[in-house]
């Protein structure tokens, strides 16, 4: 008895670390065989875009305005504003003011909608401005800003390239 129970704890000590390079082996050659790409080639990754400082000061932008329908209990009217400065417009803010039809002009309602992203030359930004809808309302009108200025906006029926 004292000769097997000697035996053992040799034993124990001479195969762990053989136990042990083999996992290591095994689990080696198994993320190896994961690591490998699919067969199919993956698509070309997309051009990162290209960054362009934002505007200082006045920026310019072309506005086209669709029909102000009430949805509900709101007057929804969504604008596409295409950038045609040199540079970025950050922060892009609108302003929609609705008056109503007596003289003077008296502000019914309106709301106001920021664009959290840099607009880049020539790109489109789409804009929902949803006013609360009460009576009388007749005529809007917006006023537009950037985190760096004014913005001026010319409203058109349709954009230039």
């Amino acid at each position: 008895m004292t000769r097997r129970s000697s035996v053992l704890p040799v034993r124990s000590v001479l195969f762990w670390p053989a136990g042990l390079a083999l996992a290591l082996t095994l689990g080696t050659i198994t993320l190896a065989a994961q690591a490998q790409p699919a067969s199919q080639a993956p698509a070309p990754a997309a051009a990162p875009a290209k960054w362009i400082p934002p505007v200082k000061g006045l920026a310019t932008a072309e506005v086209l305005r669709g029909p102000s329908r009430k949805v509900g209990n709101e007057m929804v009217t969504v604008l596409q504003v295409k950038n045609t400065s040199k540079g970025a417009i950050a922060l892009l803010g609108v302003e929609e003011v609705w008056y109503d039809n007596s003289t003077p002009r008296k502000i019914v309602t309106g709301d106001q909608q920021k664009v959290k992203r840099l607009i880049n030359p020539g790109e489109v930004a789409e804009v929902t401005m949803k006013s609360p809808y009460k009576p009388g309302i007749a005529v809007s009108q917006y006023v537009f800003t950037h985190a760096n200025g004014k913005v001026e906006a010319k409203a058109v029926k349709k954009f230039t390239e």
